[in-house]
């Protein structure tokens, strides 16, 4: 939600491209999260747009919420800028989110962007897609979470992923997706229509099956607070299975959490 074009006094970096926008030249500012950028990168703009808290760096580790907007939907910044980028120009990659990223780029980037908060640097000047992807996982890998990490193992299934009936199984999953707090639930809902739109690229060749043995362990938490290694190992093949479940449901349920803007973040 852009306002007219305004003229430059201080040149600032544009919020895309990350090139300098200089003095007297056009540039357009979100109203909502005061995002400056050229008139031309406007159509890159990361959405759902997320508020920007102020330069204050984000904390090295914490719970979904301390990464969190302060309004709805409530997806971190950093969650939002992967996935733009990833989807720009990453759906034609084989192996998306499956071939690893240079593992120093990963924890460079990663610690670059958490050390800026809200005032992310562009991602487009990291030439390696599967980065980006490392990035991401990294984050969701290291929240804090009291059981675990997006979605708990314990309220689910065992329960609801083994209710053979369909239906049944998708109504079980619903409720327990609502009753997640609300971060959880809202950047839950954007990852699974980003991993929606994964999954039916031809050239990624990542079907739910794979990308459900990718985020299982990343998204589902464990049983308990502290599992044992026999605990983890049992429990991986039902973190899977939890995925698999939740990517089942229809894209309208999800798009209920963060809004129908979803489906304007891959460029035409």
């Amino acid at each position: 939600d852009s306002v007219p074009p305004l003229q430059v006094i201080r040149p600032e970096p544009c919020g895309i491209c990350g090139s300098r926008i200089r003095f007297g030249k056009a540039a357009v500012k979100c109203r909502q999260c005061q995002l400056l950028l050229h008139p031309k990168c406007r159509e890159q703009c990361p959405s759902p747009c997320v508020p920007r808290p102020h330069h204050h760096a984000w904390p090295r580790e914490g719970v979904l919420a301390d990464f969190a907007p302060p309004t709805p939907p409530l997806v971190p910044t950093l969650v939002v800028q992967c996935v733009t980028e990833v989807e720009t120009r990453g759906l034609t990659e084989t192996g998306l989110y499956r071939v690893p990223g240079a593992e120093q780029l990963v924890r460079e980037w990663k610690r670059r962007l958490l050390r800026a908060g809200g005032a992310l640097p562009a991602l487009g000047s990291v030439a390696d897609i599967h980065v980006v992807c490392g990035v991401l996982k990294d984050f969701l890998r290291g929240l804090k979470e009291p059981l675990g990490l997006l979605i708990p193992l314990t309220p689910l299934p065992g329960a609801a992923t083994d209710i053979p009936d369909d239906a049944a199984c998708s109504t079980a999953l619903r409720h327990v997706v609502s009753k997640l707090p609300p971060a959880n639930r809202d950047t839950l809902a954007f990852l699974m229509l980003h991993l929606l739109r994964v999954s039916r690229s031809p050239h990624c060749k990542m079907d739910v099956l794979n990308l459900s043995r990718v985020f299982g362990p990343t998204l589902v938490g464990h049983g308990s607070a502290n599992p044992t290694p026999l605990a983890i190992m049992e429990d991986t093949p039902r973190q899977c299975k939890v995925v698999a479940r939740l990517l089942s449901l229809p894209s309208d349920f999800w798009r209920g959490f963060v809004g129908t803007e979803q489906e304007n973040l891959v460029p035409t």
